[in-house]
């Protein structure tokens, strides 16, 4: 089980999740959205494509562009279509 944590909650955890370039991509139903505010940022992967961006905001704190997710994966990275992966602090286990 793979198990995302950040500011003393657990922000998703998985049985399932795929791994892409030591990522763990957590599926959107394994992620708790109550954590998750929309960003504006986006970056651009030339493998994976444009990649979107939540900050998280767990008990009064917030760690900004912390977790992403790719709406529309090239090819390529279809497998991660649907998908969560996080950084910036935020601990991942499995």
């Amino acid at each position: 089980m793979a198990i995302a944590r950040w500011n003393g909650e657990v922000i998703a955890e998985s049985e399932k999740t795929e791994i892409v370039e030591g990522n763990h991509y957590f599926p959107v139903e394994s992620v708790h959205e109550q954590f998750l505010r929309p960003s504006e940022t986006t970056s651009v992967c030339p493998w994976k494509g444009t990649a979107n961006y939540y900050t998280l905001s767990v008990n009064g704190q917030e760690n900004p562009d912390a977790a992403w997710y790719y709406a529309e994966p090239k090819e390529a990275a279809a497998n991660i279509r649907g998908h969560v992966a996080f950084w910036r602090g935020v601990e991942v286990s499995d």
